[in-house]
């Protein structure tokens, strides 16, 4: 029998506040060394994983094979997305912060994990017509000694998560170890074994653990004033056009309220007016350790900065309970109890897929079983 690691070791790029990672920790992985640029990010991190090694510093200026580098079992991290954004102009592969997957890959070649997870926006599928998409994922593929390469896209309420918010997730298998990674199928939503988890059940009893005082939140009285027209679950397209609290021309996560019987939209990471999204029953904003309940980050959890810089690094997190049963279904590679399988002959028959039918594989797998 092949010696059980009972803690799989991470190796944690583009960390953030640790979003990722902290889903791992909560499946029994331990980061052992982190990287990212963000000073409060970094802070943020190393509260919450104190046994971590964690840099602050530009990727760009790290040598992964310095020696200072652990080995470890699996690299996770989400390389920057706003080039791939949906929400804004999207330049992709061409943009400043698109090819900071290139340096992802850097690490891959030089620590040869046995895994990688990395996490993006829905945006990658589509950017530069498709192309981007499938230079990473050859990127990927061909990355130290060869990897099995699946993708998926996550909503994750489907998972747990109080919030219907997509992301990209590419799952790399080191060919050689011979494990056929399945991504898991969604456990929450109608017709699955678990209702969703609604904003209004997530943020039950908040108050007592509030970093914020939700009311002392700066909000200006038109604001509150034009919430009050707006029904819970409803956004800015529901002021009456003869009110003068009425406003045109913005996209549907403006002046968005919460509906308590449903899982919250997409958390938003920054922005102006109206982008804080707001309380279902009070005209408010939300305050962080509400926007860390939706995220699904327990309250222990504690975040560094000011109250836009805790913000913005919850809204740029990872949701941890969504990739739970990602790590739990990685578990088996590390504790070497699987069948070997020839991951080859699975990796020829994804590159002859869409884009699209890649991202159907898992399912489709699982369907016919």
């Amino acid at each position: 029998m092949p010696k059980v690691n009972i803690k799989p070791e991470i190796l944690s790029l583009f960390s953030g506040c640790g979003g990722l990672d902290w889903g791992f920790h909560l499946a029994g992985y331990k980061t052992v060394w982190a990287n990212d640029n963000n000073e409060w990010a970094v802070k943020t991190f190393k509260n919450n994983f104190p046994d971590a090694d964690v840099k602050q510093n530009d990727i760009a200026n790290i040598d992964p094979t310095d020696e200072k580098i652990p080995d470890c079992d699996l690299i996770v991290g989400g390389f920057p997305c706003q080039d791939f954004s949906v929400v804004w102009k999207r330049p992709g592969l061409n943009g400043i912060r698109g090819n900071l997957y290139q340096h992802y890959l850097r690490f891959v070649d030089a620590k040869k994990p046995k895994a990688f997870v990395a996490e993006n926006v829905k945006g990658l599928l589509t950017a530069n017509k498709g192309h981007a998409m499938k230079q990473i994922l050859k990127g990927f593929r061909e990355s130290g000694d060869g990897y099995l390469v699946k993708i998926q896209l996550y909503n994750f309420a489907d998972y747990g998560v109080p919030q219907f918010r997509e992301r990209v997730i590419i799952v790399g298998i080191r060919l050689d170890t011979g494990f056929h990674f399945v991504h898991p199928v969604p456990t929450h939503g109608k017709g699955r074994k678990n209702e969703y988890k609604t904003a209004g059940k997530a943020l039950k009893g908040v108050e007592k653990v509030c970093d914020y005082n939700p009311n002392e939140i700066n909000i200006a009285e038109k604001t509150r004033e034009m919430l009050k027209l707006i029904p819970e679950g409803g956004n800015f397209k529901d002021v009456p056009s003869d009110s003068p609290y009425y406003v045109k021309g913005l996209i549907s996560h403006v002046y968005r309220r919460l509906h308590r019987n449903e899982p919250a939209k997409t958390i938003i990471a920054a922005g102006g007016g109206g982008t804080w999204g707001y309380h279902y029953s009070e005209p408010r904003p939300l305050c962080n350790r509400e926007r860390a309940r939706l995220q699904s980050f327990n309250d222990d959890f504690t975040f560094e900065g000011s109250v836009s810089e805790v913000r913005r690094q919850i809204g740029n997190a990872v949701p941890p309970d969504g990739v739970v049963l990602i790590a739990k279904n990685l578990l088996p590679l590390f504790d070497g109890r699987y069948e070997q399988t020839d991951l080859k002959k699975i990796n020829k028959k994804l590159q002859n897929l869409t884009i699209q039918e890649q991202l159907e594989y898992d399912f489709n797998l699982q369907k016919n079983d």
